[in-house]
């Protein structure tokens, strides 16, 4: 063979190597899209049901989009008599940083509810949300071995650990040593067995009769962080027990998971199956693969209504929205399809596109509530279905919050342990924005801000919050009020180009709040350290208050004038502008703009009527006052009032009349 011919030979191979590559591609990447007829557009084919409600098989793409630090395979049992998982997993972990290691943690989520004596029941009470824990409902996690793949056991080697309270009973996070070093770059693989009894469910996992919801169920790694990694100057493990109002964090992975059910059961699960369900005598083998996701979970039931639609937009290539629905929510599944739609449409739009080929929603029945209003990586969980009528914030709003997880939570991948809010509250704030824009609901932001009675930093780990309820209105409500007032200071069209700039920038990158300070500097060219440590940082809340009026009559050669002297007081952390009205006894009015830096202004009007009333945001503009009623003072009270404190609160009742928290 000349070397002309050998040239030519190997440029054909070439070209044809990189056109079957780039066929593949087209087809990874658009498998998932519904098949379009003859001059049907993607609006009308997304509205075109499948003529079979059969699970679709698919095969991983070819797109890299994280580290895949971890890679999981895991082979799983459910034996629904005894409530228990049986489970062998074989993990893979590359060492991303340079120290030599020899140990490694694992999480062992299910332990947090083996007794009344764990961080996880202690702190919750054994309540979550509305729910608490059944009686007798007990669930644990059983090491059963773990060795190398040289078959040396390391079980001996296991150690419970507890850094963040030294509770002995707890033993959600597990230390073990390793025969030998790890060195930076190195991969070390572990077979483990294991068995999970579920809990009862009141806290996301375990089973409500015949439903299972199996959510962090696995020994999942902890994270090890290199330096730089939300901003780490050394690095090293990131270790915390399941707490509990804490949520999770973990790294980016590859999960093949085979989850062998009773035949009667149908499985929803992380992203997607691989091959057909498959019969073994009495059980059903269901095979899932998922990649770029930081958690798998999966529920079963043998009562679900399977549904399933395409989707695609301009922005989403191609999903399959699958439904598992309680049967007592099965006239629902148009709701439940156009809440997906919209959510999958939108927040592709304002935060990157959706880069999965499936999103599944999961109903549990009424019983299993507790496992409801739950994200996991490409599957959600819809509240229990406790009637046949939800309302919009049961239904519609549960689900577009959940699929606005998969951006924020999914990808954007915070560390839920130490920094919720950046998660829930853009989540939250997402939500509120398409709910008003699909469906004209708006949630009532003056009163939601009064209920915050404890503000405490929104960067504090999540235990550090105490109860249930100060984390949740600090987390989800307060976080999210922050992010409405920056918006109200810059307006909408520089705000959504901050926000579209940050969940791009750190897609699969597990960001921190200074990394959204300097995203939010960036766009707008000034600094928000000020803000950031009052309203982040710190736990402030705005709180203005009219302190008094004083009149004092002004005798002048064109007749009588007034003087009405008004003292307004800063209380809590600045606000560049705040807007005062002024109302005179004839009816006049006077509006004002104050910069609301100092401590306290004193305010000189001279009209030829008194002042009758002053009052401070009268327009409810200011997202973070929490404490209206002081915003208001009455120049002369009347008889029939005999303190400041009913003039504020007849001002706060008409304002709670006008409108519903939610």
């Amino acid at each position: 063979m000349t070397r002309t011919t050998f040239i030519l030979r190997l440029s054909i191979l070439t070209l044809c190597l990189i056109g079957g590559f780039i066929m593949y591609r087209l087809y990874a990447d658009n498998e998932a899209a519904p098949l379009l007829a003859p001059g049907q557009d993607k609006t009308a084919a997304a509205n075109t049901p499948f003529p079979q409600q059969v699970e679709s098989i698919q095969q991983p793409t070819a797109e890299i989009l994280s580290n895949r630090v971890t890679e999981y395979h895991i082979d799983v049992k459910l034996n629904e008599q005894e409530r228990t998982l049986t489970g062998t997993q074989t993990m893979t972990w590359t060492h991303p940083g340079k120290k030599t290691l020899n140990e490694l943690y694992f999480h062992l989520y299910p332990n947090a509810f083996s007794s009344s004596n764990t961080t996880f029941m202690k702190e919750s009470g054994g309540r979550l949300r509305s729910d608490v824990m059944p009686k007798d409902g007990w669930g644990s996690m059983e090491l059963t071995e773990i060795r190398t793949m040289d078959g040396i056991s390391l079980l001996h080697r296991v150690q419970y650990v507890q850094p963040d309270d030294g509770n002995p009973h707890d033993s959600t996070l597990a230390k073990v040593r390793l025969p030998m070093s790890v060195q930076g770059g190195e991969s070390i693989t572990l077979k483990i067995d294991f068995t999970v009894k579920l809990p009862k469910i009141f806290a996301r996992m375990g089973t409500a009769g015949d439903f299972v919801m199996a959510g962090q169920w696995f020994p999942k790694l902890c994270v090890y962080e290199p330096v730089l990694r939300r901003g780490r100057t050394t690095e090293g493990w990131n270790l915390h027990q399941y707490h509990g109002n804490s949520e999770f964090y973990a790294d980016f992975s590859i999960y093949n998971v085979r989850i062998d059910v009773p035949g009667t059961y149908t499985v929803a699960a992380t992203g997607f199956p691989t091959k057909a369900a498959a019969p073994e005598g009495e059980r059903r083998i269901y095979q899932y693969y998922a990649d770029d996701v930081h958690d798998f979970a999966w529920a079963a039931s043998p009562q679900f209504v399977y549904a399933e639609e395409p989707f695609s937009s301009d922005e989403v290539p191609g999903v399959r929205i699958k439904l598992y629905l309680d049967p007592v929510h099965q006239d629902l599944k148009d709701r439940y399809f156009y809440a997906a739609k919209v959510a999958l449409a939108n927040f592709s739009k304002w935060y990157g596109r959706y880069p999965y080929s499936t999103l599944s929603i999961v109903v549990p029945p009424a019983e299993g509530n507790g496992a409801g209003g739950m994200e996991y990586p490409t599957l959600i969980t819809a509240f229990g279905a406790a009637n046949d009528s939800p309302s919009y914030d049961e239904l519609e709003r549960t689900v577009i919050h959940e699929i606005g997880h998969q951006f924020f939570y999914g990808m954007v991948a915070n560390n839920e342990f130490e920094e919720a809010w950046l998660d829930e509250a853009f989540t939250s704030y997402a939500e509120d924005r398409l709910m008003e824009q699909e469906f004209g609901i708006t949630t009532n932001l003056p009163i939601q801000a009064a209920l915050i009675h404890t503000p405490q930093p929104l960067t504090q780990f999540s235990w550090e919050f105490g109860s249930s309820d100060t984390y949740a209105k600090n987390v989800y409500h307060r976080g999210k009020l922050v992010l409405l007032d920056i918006e109200r200071q810059i307006g909408s069209k520089a705000m959504n180009r901050t926000l579209s700039v940050y969940a791009r920038k750190y897609r699969f990158k597990h960001p921190t709040s200074s990394d959204f300070q300097r995203v939010l500097e960036q766009t707008t060219g000034r600094s928000w350290k000020a803000y950031f440590n009052q309203y982040v940082y710190d736990g402030k809340m705005a709180d203005y208050a009219v302190e008094d009026v004083a009149i004092f009559p002004i005798q002048q050669e064109q007749g009588q004038l007034y003087e009405s002297v008004v003292d307004v007081k800063r209380k809590g952390g600045t606000h560049p502008k705040v807007p005062i009205l002024f109302t005179f006894q004839d009816g006049h009015t006077l509006r004002k703009n104050w910069n609301g830096e100092e401590e306290q202004i004193q305010f000189r009007l001279r009209y030829k009527e008194p002042l009758a009333w002053a009052m401070i945001d009268p327009e409810y503009t200011l997202v973070l006052e929490n404490r209206h009623i002081n915003n208001y003072f009455k120049a002369v009270i009347d008889e029939k009032i005999s303190t400041r404190s009913n003039i504020s609160i007849t001002k706060l009742l008409e304002l709670l009349a006008g409108s519903f928290l939610w």
